[in-house]
């Protein structure tokens, strides 16, 4: 299972909207693609910064998301998010929501 996190400064108030986006606009797109698993967001109390993580089956899901859909996603996040988001991918070696294991040799 991989994970790709994507670290957003948020605009001023901007909370409540991103919340709203995140469900109407982001999750419809990511239910669509193949191999998404979960997806987990985050903000920061105050509201000056947001964590998403989607949860993907395999590392080329994760990385077809990140050519294509991705940047639907963030063009509907546009008017809340302030700067470029950082995206990290990484291999996830324990949940105990999906019930993973740690791969051998980690």
């Amino acid at each position: 299972m991989f994970a790709r996190s994507v670290s957003i400064r948020l605009k001023t108030n901007g909370v409540a909207e991103f919340t709203r986006l995140i469900e109407n606009a982001a999750l419809p797109v990511l239910r669509k693609q193949k191999g998404f698993q979960d997806e987990l967001t985050f903000v920061v109390p105050g509201g000056g910064e947001a964590v998403a993580i989607s949860l993907w089956d395999e590392k080329q899901n994760a990385d077809s998301y990140g050519r294509n859909a991705y940047s639907d996603v963030l063009k509907a996040l546009g008017r809340v998010v302030e700067g470029t988001p950082q995206v990290r991918t990484f291999e996830v070696c324990n949940s105990t929501f999906h019930k993973i294991a740690a791969p051998v040799g980690v």
